[in-house]
């Protein structure tokens, strides 16, 4: 029967404090308490990660189990087994005396096992005079009954990681998949807007994942793979809008001069070209943004701009623009710089460059040089967005985008 006692083990091996505490908790089983052991040893399998366990210190616990004669742990039974060296590694397969040693010592500082060592190290036992076992001196069994219901909770959230964890990349691999094939049927049928440059974004995305990815890995690429996705089908949806707009203008044999063209000039009247709006502009289709970025991911990659939005929210490209002529002018920006980006550039990606520099002004020294050195290379084309966002979104892949 369990005595209940604290030892400490025997030659050069040292105790600590932890190593108590371990003993006296395993001493605290409730009484009457039973489990049926190779349920235990099944929970210990399946959470063996948590525990800092390797497949060798689950086998050599495998065959600590056999060696005990009943199927049951039991408060009131006897649990410590004693078996030679020679027959753990029979049992354990051949394994090496040296690992053998390594991993019971694993066992014993992940709190599954305790030694009770006799005064010479060996492992044996004293019987009665009725042949009932009344000392036993080897590997005391009972913390994996005092943690019975602890290990069986470590086992059920390992199986709903992994249950998650599939789900995720099932989840990931069909969003890849629609995505890949939307970019293709919008390019193959001629779908207006920058396809080439989703398309490298795209690329970009499923380049960074690794040949054997982490759970953190597939859901920050699945959180940008699903913006990704969002702004597929919104700029099909513009295409659609826009189709139907042209269709219905053909239908009617009418032309409709725009007396009043779209601009976006009142949102800073200080400076009517300031925002690059073309003067006469009589077409009816919708804008649409030039950038070749989807506003999720330049949101996702500079949040901060978001703060200067109508409502501290950006919903849209123009709720961008209006909010870059703020953050333009707290960065001290010339309008004249902005003006030139616009013009280089266009309204969007200058209002996109705005943006980056926000979230780097801490490094700049002068934004409003910074914008029209970026002015000039672009014009030259020595200079692309694409390098500068893709910089942002990995150093802020933390962050979540921020929506209307």
């Amino acid at each position: 029967m369990h005595t209940g006692s604290v030892t400490t083990p025997f030659g050069r091996r040292s105790m600590t404090l932890a190593l108590v505490k371990r003993q006296v908790a395993a001493n605290e089983i409730k009484p009457g308490k039973s489990v049926e052991k190779w349920k235990v040893f099944r929970d210990v399998a399946e959470a063996r990660e948590m525990l800092g366990l390797q497949d060798r210190s689950v086998a050599i616990l495998d065959a600590l189990l056999t060696f005990l004669p009943t199927n049951e742990l039991r408060q009131d039974g006897q649990m410590i087994v004693f078996p030679s060296n020679a027959q753990l590694t029979l049992r354990a397969h051949g394994i090496a005396g040296a690992t053998l040693r390594r991993h019971l010592a694993i066992l014993v500082d992940a709190g599954l096992i305790v030694r009770k060592d006799s005064a010479n190290g060996k492992r044996f036992a004293r019987k009665d005079r009725d042949g009932d076992i009344e000392t036993a001196f080897g590997f005391d069994l009972s913390p994996l009954l005092a943690r019975a219901e602890e290990l069986a909770l470590m086992a059920q959230e390992v199986v709903a990681a992994r249950i998650a964890f599939r789900r995720a990349k099932e989840t990931l691999t069909i969003c890849r998949r629609d995505v890949r094939k939307l970019i293709s049927a919008a390019i193959e049928e001629g779908a207006e807007s920058d396809w080439q440059a989703i398309e490298d974004i795209y690329i970009n995305l499923t380049a960074r994942l690794p040949r054997t990815p982490s759970r953190a890995d597939v859901d920050s690429l699945l959180d940008e793979m699903q913006l990704l996705y969002a702004e597929v089908l919104s700029r099909l949806n513009i295409h659609e809008e826009t189709e139907i707009i042209c269709t219905n203008d053909a239908h009617n044999e009418r032309h409709i001069q725009n007396s009043k063209p779209e601009s976006i000039r009142e949102l800073e009247p200080s400076s009517e070209k300031e925002q690059g709006a073309k003067s006469g502009r009589t077409d009816l289709t919708p804008r649409l943004a030039s950038t070749s970025f989807p506003l999720a991911v330049v949101l996702k990659a500079c949040p901060q701009i978001c703060d200067y939005g109508q409502g501290g929210a950006v919903g849209g490209w123009r709720d961008l623009m209006s909010a870059a002529v703020v953050v333009r002018s707290m960065l001290g920006v010339s309008p004249s710089a902005y003006q030139d980006a616009c013009d280089g550039m266009g309204p969007e990606n200058a209002a996109i460059a705005i943006a980056c520099i926000l979230e780097r002004a801490n490094f700049i020294t002068s934004p409003g040089g910074y914008l029209r050195d970026l002015t000039r290379r672009w014009e030259r084309g020595e200079f692309s967005l694409g390098p500068m966002v893709m910089a942002q979104l990995k150093a802020n892949s933390g962050g979540a985008v921020r929506r209307a």
